[in-house]
C-alpha cells in the first residue's frame, strides 16, 4: 500500500508542477498544430491513402512526444531535486511514477492529434474504432515505456536535445512500423481479429520495455 501511495505521489508532484509551468503540454501542442498545418499544406487538395496517412500520424506523434517526454528527468536535473529523489523514494517508485506521468501525457497527445486528424483531414475517417483505440492506447504505452528509460539515460548528458531523438528512433521503430500498420487498419475498416497479430506485437513490446527498464533502473538512476 505505501509503495502505491508513494508511486502516487510522484505523480501527484509531476503533475503539480507541469500545471505550475506547462512547458511540456505548451511545447507539445504547439508542436502538435504546426506539424499537422505543414502536412495540411504540403497535401492540399491531394488525398492520401490509408497507409500514407496512418504513417503522418505516428510520425507526428513521434516527433511531438520527442520534443516533451525527455523533460520527465531533465526538469529534475535543473531544478536539483535529482538527489531529494533518490533519497525519499526508492528507484522503482520513481520510475513507476514517472512511467505513470508519461503515459498520461502522451495518451493526451495522441488524443489531440486524432482530434486535430478528423477535424481537417475527411480522408482520415476512422472506420474500427476497437482497432484504433486499441492501437492508440498500446501505442502510447509503448512510447511513454520507451521514452522514460531514455529520459533517464540522457539526463545527465551535455547534448541532452540531440541524444534523445538519436536513441529513440532505433528502439521506436518495430513500435512505429507496428501502430503505422494496425492504425491502416483501422482506416480501411477491417475486423478486430485482423489486427490481433499487430496486438500481440504491442503488449510484447510494452511488456518487454517495462520489464528491461525496471531491471535497469536501479543502475541508471544511481550513477
Amino acid at each position: 500500500m505505501n509503495f502505491i501511495k508513494s508511486i502516487w505521489a510522484i505523480v501527484s508532484k509531476d503533475v503539480r508542477s507541469e500545471l505550475r509551468t506547462r512547458y511540456a503540454m505548451n511545447a507539445l501542442l504547439m508542436f502538435v498544430v504546426i506539424s499537422v498545418a505543414t502536412i495540411l499544406f504540403a497535401l492540399r487538395e491531394e488525398e492520401a491513402s490509408s497507409e500514407i496517412l496512418s504513417g503522418m500520424f505516428w510520425v507526428v506523434i513521434f516527433f511531438t512526444a520527442m520534443s516533451g517526454l525527455s523533460r520527465i528527468f531533465v526538469s529534475e536535473e535543473e531544478r536539483g531535486t535529482t538527489m531529494t529523489l533518490q533519497l525519499v523514494a526508492s528507484p522503482s517508485v520513481v520510475y513507476f511514477g514517472k512511467l505513470i506521468f508519461n503515459c498520461g501525457l502522451t495518451l493526451v497527445l495522441s488524443t489531440a492529434v486524432t482530434l486535430l486528424y478528423v477535424t481537417v483531414f475527411p480522408s482520415f475517417h476512422i472506420n474500427s474504432w476497437a482497432i484504433f483505440t486499441m492501437t492508440i492506447f498500446l501505442g502510447s504505452l509503448g512510447f511513454a515505456a520507451a521514452a522514460t528509460i531514455i529520459a533517464a539515460i540522457i539526463a545527465k548528458a551535455n547534448t541532452k536535445g540531440t541524444l534523445y531523438p538519436v536513441l529513440s528512433f532505433p528502439i521506436l521503430i518495430p513500435l512505429l512500423m507496428t501502430v503505422m500498420k494496425s492504425t491502416a487498419r483501422a482506416l480501411d475498416g477491417e475486423l478486430l481479429s485482423a489486427a490481433l497479430g499487430e496486438f500481440q506485437i504491442l503488449v510484447s513490446y510494452v511488456m518487454i520495455m517495462i520489464a528491461g527498464s525496471y531491471l535497469l533502473f536501479d543502475y541508471v538512476w544511481k550513477e
